[in-house]
């Protein structure tokens, strides 16, 4: 028989179909077993009568254990008190491959147990939603931007020079020369965008940061729009646009997995434009207002964001951050040269930035001096430098970390659930 997806059983009732999938769990009521079976694409419950059952049949299903690989057969059962309202009355069973002593059972198991087991935590009921939803979200990034003309220019991950800072990469001796995990495709979006006008990469990035919140990963994904022609008052409405988008997205195509996930809807619902827009300044002033031990001058921390985005019903866009704590090729504000064309977007319910983005600097001088003055090898950037020596021009971009995103639209205490293989500083493995 043709294998049937649980997802799609609606459309088979009354049918006989073959499914083929894991034992996710199961219990015995005397002459009745009910069998909870997982495909990857739901999870539907299979009766198995003794009585109807063929003997070898029911023999087979006493050997069963969580997790069994499995072929079952059997009608499709309307059934309104049953999980998903449609279950599987069972002719025929074939096990497929046993599985014997499956170490994540239903009894509660530590963090460190959990993440050594991510290859099988990922199976179970709440990883699996996550993971659903970082899918609908990368498709919604990808709609977003191929639906409004962007190109996706992808970004080499081993470079010979920093994007945001030298303290945090990793190095990598290539062929004898040095070289580095990328922190940011940015720097490759720029000529891309001299070429094509509006480019996105997408993929992983690497900091070595040694950094144990529930916020930091080591290797973490990351998309990078840039346009031409673009300032920072357009770069945040783009930002506004994008993040409505995806959210929206979400309660669309995600409602069950949310519910699994017990996560309130009601504040994604309230994400709708415009956002806060908060000078970087005033969030300083804010801070120190509020009693938090703040020095104006410096970037913002877990603390400061949470403060921040207190009381807001969506994110808040805060911008003009000071140059000094900034990257080399951000613009400084021709208002307030001491500040840069910058702008961080800060996800309420304690989720912090998701979004970071800049106006470049276009001018060819100014970036030579600023690389001098960052201590940056000049020759690495000179292939960087051509950008503003052949036709300078105005631009903007961002990026938006994926894991952050995906955990606050999921409501998950830490980004590690937010990827299949989470890396941190201690966890390398599986």
């Amino acid at each position: 028989m043709t294998q049937t997806y649980i997802s799609d059983i609606a459309a088979q009732a009354g049918e006989t179909v073959e499914l083929r999938g894991w034992l996710y769990n199961f219990r015995s009521s005397g002459k009745l077993k009910f069998l909870l079976l997982r495909d990857g694409t739901g999870i539907i419950q299979c009766v198995l009568s003794k009585k109807e059952a063929p003997d070898a049949v029911w023999e087979a299903s006493e050997t069963l254990a969580q997790e069994t690989a499995l072929i079952l057969r059997g009608k499709v059962n309307q059934d309104d008190r049953a999980p998903g309202g449609f279950e599987i009355w069972l002719s025929d069973l074939q096990i497929v491959g046993a599985s014997v002593d499956y170490p994540i059972t239903l009894k509660e198991h530590g963090d460190a147990f959990l993440l050594d087991n991510r290859h099988l935590w990922i199976r179970s009921k709440k990883q699996h939603a996550v993971l659903r939803v970082r899918h609908q979200v990368i498709k919604a990034i990808r709609d977003f931007l191929d639906d409004r003309g962007f190109i996706n220019f992808d970004a080499p991950i081993l470079t010979p020079n920093a994007s945001e800072g030298t303290t945090t990469l990793f190095k990598i001796d290539y062929f004898g020369e040095n070289a580095y995990l990328s922190q940011s495709g940015q720097l490759y979006q720029e000529p891309g965008c001299a070429a094509f006008g509006k480019t996105y990469c997408f993929g992983p990035t690497f900091r070595a940061e040694k950094s144990k919140t529930r916020k930091h990963l080591t290797e973490f994904w990351m998309v990078e729009p840039e346009v031409a022609f673009m300032e920072l008052p357009e770069l945040m409405e783009l930002a506004e646009d994008f993040i409505c988008f995806i959210v929206n997205r979400a309660l669309d195509r995600c409602q069950p997995d949310l519910e699994v996930l017990e996560r309130d809807l009601e504040p994604l619902k309230r994400v709708q434009k415009p956002f806060p827009r908060m000078h970087y300044n005033d969030a300083s002033k804010l801070l120190r207002d509020k009693g938090l031990p703040f020095t104006h001058g410096d970037d913002f921390g877990a603390p400061d964001e949470e403060a921040i985005t207190a009381g807001s019903d969506r994110p808040v866009i805060v911008h003009r951050f000071p140059a000094a704590i900034k990257a080399f090729y951000m613009k400084p504000d021709p208002v307030d040269p001491t500040l840069s064309l910058s702008m961080d977007v800060l996800a309420p319910e304690g989720y912090g930035e998701i979004i970071g983005g800049s106006q470049r600097e276009d001018d060819l001088k100014v970036l030579e001096e600023k690389i001098h003055e960052h201590k940056l090898p000049r020759e690495a950037f000179e292939w960087y430098l051509d950008v503003r020596r052949y036709g300078t021009f105005p631009h903007s971009g961002f990026g938006m970390g994926l894991e952050r995103t995906v955990s606050w639209i999921c409501g998950i205490h830490h980004i590690r659930e937010a990827i299949p293989f989470p890396r941190m500083i201690h966890r390398l493995k599986p």
